[in-house]
């Protein structure tokens, strides 16, 4: 009776081992099949990356602005159909929040000063501009219109009004403030750079000077005592 006891208690352990040897190798083929998974959705995903990368910077951009353009030709269709005005019925849809946004971006584009054509549109554009920027005194008009007789007032080009009106020095002040402001835009535009006389002449030309300029800002800091004992005669 023992030993048909053991023989019984080792196979069932035998049963058992085999049992947990079978799971064991069951988990192992589902983290080996997980991990293949993993590899081919990451391949997948690096060579979508590489295709995003090789196209062009805008092509999201271009690919909503189209989906927007193709949406919106069967929405004009739709509204055809029906004999709706597409126009009318899209304003109808908007709140009043987009509104504002788009009319600030529309205003915001455009630029009224579209270069230099000829000397007389440039006068016409700076005109309007400064009309713009002027505040009328109301008063002040109606002072100097009861003060002149109405052909000096409204005259015409026979009209003699020399002396007729003299500036106050408030408006005189406003075109000197005026004059000084237009010339300090100027020298912001102008490339010209200007000439230090008391500056030290360490270069035979123009293109020498740009060079030791472009020296100096890199390592004229390391240099500065190298310079300094040069001077005194104190080098080595």
């Amino acid at each position: 009776m023992d030993s048909v006891g053991s023989s019984s208690t080792v196979s069932e352990s035998n049963v058992t081992s085999l049992d947990k040897k079978a799971e064991r190798m069951r988990k192992l083929r589902e983290l080996h099949s997980k991990r293949n998974q993993a590899c081919m959705q990451n391949h997948k995903e690096v060579v979508e990356e590489n295709k995003r990368q090789q196209l062009p910077v805008n092509w999201e951009r271009k690919q909503e602005w189209a989906k927007r353009k193709l949406n919106e030709v069967e929405e004009r269709e739709k509204a055809k159909e029906q004999n709706l005005d597409y126009d009318l019925e899209k304003l109808r849809n908007v709140q009043a929040d987009e509104a504002e946004k788009w009319e600030r971006r529309r205003s915001a584009k455009k630029n009224p000063d579209t270069g230099f054509t000829s000397y007389e549109d440039s006068t016409a554009r700076k005109y309007d501009r400064q009309v713009k920027q002027f505040k009328p005194d109301f008063t002040e008009y109606e002072r100097i219109k009861s003060e002149m007789t109405e052909d000096q007032f409204y005259a015409s080009k026979n009209a003699y009004v020399y002396g007729a009106h003299k500036d106050t020095p408030e408006a005189i002040n406003r075109l000197v403030e005026d004059m000084e402001n237009e010339a300090k835009k100027m020298e912001k535009f102008s490339r010209r750079r200007t000439f230090d006389d008391d500056a030290d002449i360490d270069y035979i030309n123009e293109r020498n000077m740009q060079f030791n300029k472009k020296i100096e800002r890199f390592y004229g800091k390391y240099t500065v005592e190298i310079k300094q004992n040069l001077e005194r005669g104190t080098a080595v």
